[in-house]
């Protein structure tokens, strides 16, 4: 062996000795028509400035065929942060059904994640990620028309249309999913659903994992089944990069925005979507920090709707906090 490749072996294992947090032996991997820097990264286990830092990419842009060096990550221990949110809901009269995952390492929690609570308006994310599936299958055509009925589709709470339809009016498929998401219209939703079909809608779920699904015909959910279809929301976009960033958009700018991002700084994106009825709050989505993660808060037994909600905001602020403080630390 030579000495010049004597010293570099010697160089190498003198960085990986020092700073293995920021060394790591890296992979070699192709990118293939279809992928983005997110979901490499996501698959991986790495963040995004890994593999821009690595790779010396300016931007979140790659090629098929582009070779990436993927630096091997380190697993986090989430054990502190569960153990936090047990001690605050601790002395809490509500009950909760919590589900937390990593984006980036793929290690998940769940604190009462089977609990049986009232979905309220999160089944809104199911039933349009389900209109968005057979969107991109050519099985259904965006412009589609469906007439109003108010017989079947009229239910008041959150929304326009409960003020504004009347009977026959026509609305798009399209439409009614951005009402459903973005200001979570009731009556737009029960339009889709009687469109799709609830046992349809329901089989969709259980192919995704759902297990607590329409028991007895009610809207009863987990945050263990939430937090799998909104993972199911992040596999579409990277299966279907135009439709899916249309559906993350409309989750990401909701009227609604107290819940998982109201205590985060405004410049950190959150596609959520919230939903309650009386004696239940409930949010569900993925917070874009530094080291991304999807977390569902699911409540019930609340005495304060207002309190519900900052409690939300309390925990979605430790998870956060968390995830942030471990990107410093080199995760």
């Amino acid at each position: 062996m030579s000495l010049k490749r004597k010293v570099l072996i010697l160089a190498v294992a003198l960085l990986v000795l020092l700073f293995p947090a920021a060394f790591a032996l890296a992979k070699t991997y192709y990118v293939r028509p279809g992928d983005t820097l997110w979901g490499i990264a996501r698959q991986f286990g790495v963040s995004v400035s890994d593999l821009q830092r690595v790779n010396d990419l300016k931007g979140d842009v790659v090629y098929p065929g582009q070779r990436l060096d993927v630096p091997q990550g380190r697993i986090p221990d989430y054990a502190p942060l569960k153990q936090q949110i047990n001690d605050y809901i601790a002395g809490k009269p509500a009950t909760f059904g919590i589900y937390f995952k990593d984006l980036i390492s793929g290690q998940s929690f769940g604190i009462n994640e089977r609990e049986p609570i009232h979905a309220a308006s999160l089944v809104k994310v199911p039933v349009v990620l389900y209109l968005n599936t057979l969107a991109a299958r050519g099985q259904v055509d965006w412009q589609e028309k469906i007439a109003y009925n108010s017989q079947t589709d009229y239910q008041d709470g959150a929304g326009v249309l409960q003020f504004s339809a009347r009977d026959g009016d026509k609305f798009s498929l399209r439409v009614l999913a951005n009402l459903s998401i973005t200001i979570s219209d009731n009556v737009a939703n029960r339009m889709l659903m009687r469109y799709l079909g609830r046992d349809n809608i329901a089989a969709f779920m259980r192919s995704l994992g759902g297990e607590t699904v329409f028991p007895n015909g009610q809207n009863i959910s987990t945050a263990r089944d939430m937090g799998l279809y909104i993972q199911a929301v992040l596999d579409f976009y990277e299966q279907h990069p135009e439709l899916g960033r249309r559906l993350l958009d409309d989750m990401a700018n909701p009227i609604y925005h107290v819940g998982l991002p109201g205590e985060l700084p405004e410049r950190i994106t959150v596609a959520h979507k919230e939903g309650d009825i009386e004696g239940v709050a409930n949010d569900a989505g993925i917070v874009y920090g530094s080291r991304p993660y999807i977390l569902v808060v699911m409540s019930k037994n609340i005495q304060d709707l207002d309190q519900a909600f900052a409690d939300i905001a309390r925990i979605s602020k430790m998870a956060y906090d968390y995830q942030e403080q471990l990107a410093a630390q080199g995760y």
